[in-house]
């Protein structure tokens, strides 16, 4: 089945005209998603190697049935991008472009919740099911089909461990970058969720980091309402105390939001913690063979 992209996935770049969203729209296609349109406000009936481009959203919809949009639209413009694309009738939204507002998104979270839109992001690399569909920047060639879910903050962890399950002969059911902002259109628990109503799914790593509280959320979650094994890793156990670093989100405060923190809320609710990137890989892959 897999979870926010699979074979049904009709994607739309919002962005595809520029270098950026050419690059990834034009590589998610080469892994096989199913790429019907691009939107550039201005450039509608020009085409980028085949895949049609319109001048909205709402275009793209009705005449190349989209289902799902992939945004790579400046700052700027993003949130508009979003409204744009939940108006129009999408029902995902992967969001790539940074540095997205904070206060912009804060208005947008309560109102795709209110349309039962899934979005990922803003800051992040997307989702990825391998043999499906990717909808992002995250390197497909580099994960193995397989039934591990893994969801992350950062972007370069979920690639190691991707990588490191593969060498281990494991692969994913699906993977999925929430995003380092301190506002995301989807939580850890959001798709801890998707994960334990996943039948292709039987176990899940979670990958956190130093700042906010969405790790211990996370805790809560799986303690209460998984049953599926979920393994996790923190990154940050090094930062420098009062240094600012990192994605926005990671922002200390006290003793709150720190690394050993974080783990012992994780341990406390029944997950095994890895140390670093190979060790969670490894103990996921124990897991699976029991």
């Amino acid at each position: 089945m897999a979870i926010v992209v699979d074979n049904d996935t009709r994607l739309v770049v919002q962005g595809l005209t520029g270098s950026e969203g050419r690059f990834h729209g034009l590589r998610n296609r080469s892994h096989g998603t199913n790429v019907v349109a691009g939107v550039t406000p201005g450039k509608g009936g020009q085409d980028v190697e085949g895949i049609p481009v319109f001048d909205t959203v709402a275009e793209a919809v009705t005449q190349a049935d989209a289902n799902t949009t992939l945004i790579f639209v400046p700052a700027p413009f993003a949130a508009d991008a979003v409204y744009e694309a939940v108006d129009a009738g999408i029902r995902t939204v992967i969001c790539i472009t940074e540095h997205v507002p904070a206060h912009e998104m804060l208005r947008i979270h309560p109102y795709i919740r209110t349309k039962g839109v899934t979005m990922i992001g803003p800051n992040c690399p997307g989702a990825l099911s391998p043999g499906k569909a990717n909808a992002g920047i995250i390197p497909a060639e580099v994960f193995s089909p397989g039934s591990i879910g893994l969801v992350s903050r950062s972007g370069t962890l979920t690639y190691q461990i991707g990588y490191e399950l593969a060498q281990l002969g494991l692969g994913n059911s699906t993977i999925v970058g929430i995003g380092g902002d301190p506002v995301v259109g989807s939580s850890f628990t959001d798709i801890l969720e998707l994960f334990e109503a996943d039948d292709e799914t039987e176990s899940v790593v979670l990958v956190g980091e130093i700042g906010g509280n969405e790790e211990e959320k996370a805790a809560r979650f799986v303690a209460e309402r998984m049953s599926k094994p979920v393994y996790a890793y923190i990154a940050g156990f090094s930062a420098p105390p009062g240094k600012t670093m990192g994605h926005a989100g990671a922002i200390i405060s006290g003793s709150a939001g720190t690394a050993q923190a974080k783990k012992e809320a994780l341990e406390a609710a029944g997950i095994t913690v890895g140390t670093t990137p190979t060790e969670v890989a490894q103990l996921a892959a124990r897991g699976s063979l029991r």
